[in-house]
């Protein structure tokens, strides 16, 4: 059956038979595009594993990694260290934050490879063996220092590297140094305390 002209134009009309024929033609075409992409990823190699040896809280570790893992992702999906939160993944919001040879980084942005020959403390590492939580740990319980606690333990780790850094000599000083972290629980009039509180502890029990 011929298609009858449109009126007024001398063309075909588009009948329901060539658009069910066109229709398929197309999908199929897509379909095979689909598959030969996939095809194409499958065929890409993976890129070759790191060897890496790093002690993670005071435990040596032999790790095979990916060039482009992140420290978060390996601390929480290789080695199940799930203190340090996935917050933004971006370095802005201090969820993520570990100490790397003493020196607070965020995990999210820093290369697991890049710790090679290094040690990292988590938030899992600083309590005593004996299970007694570290000065800072018990100054944000003792003050109240978080509610849904989810940005905590960055808190806690960024807080003892402020005060290690000599940065907890004033509320300035602290709020300037402490700013990376943030809380969107708005618990911040806490934290500060907490910190003020465990630098002394922390004074304290470095000339013990």
């Amino acid at each position: 059956m011929n298609p009858t002209p449109s009126p007024g134009t001398g063309a075909p009309a588009l009948s329901r038979r060539t658009f069910m024929m066109s229709t398929a033609a197309g999908a199929a075409g897509a379909a095979g595009t689909g598959l030969a992409s996939a095809h194409e990823a499958a065929a890409t190699p993976a890129p070759p594993r790191i060897d890496t040896r790093v002690v993670i809280n005071g435990q040596p570790h032999a790790l095979q990694l990916e060039p482009r893992a992140s420290l978060l992702d390996v601390l929480r999906e290789q080695l199940g260290l799930t203190g340090a939160k996935k917050g933004c993944d971006h370095g802005q919001c201090g969820a993520c934050t570990v100490h790397l040879d003493g020196r607070r980084v965020a995990s999210c942005l820093t290369l697991g490879v890049k710790a090679d020959g290094c040690a990292v403390t988590t938030i899992e590492g600083i309590a005593a063996p004996d299970g007694t939580l570290h000065p800072m740990q018990q100054a944000f319980v003792d003050h109240d220092a978080l509610q849904c606690g989810y940005c905590t333990p960055g808190q806690v780790m960024a807080a003892i590297a402020c005060v290690r850094e000599d940065h907890a000599t004033s509320e300035a000083q602290i709020r300037e140094y402490m700013s990376g972290n943030l809380c969107r629980c708005g618990a911040y009039a806490g934290i500060l305390e907490a910190i003020r509180d465990a630098a002394e502890r922390m004074e304290g029990r470095r000339h013990a």
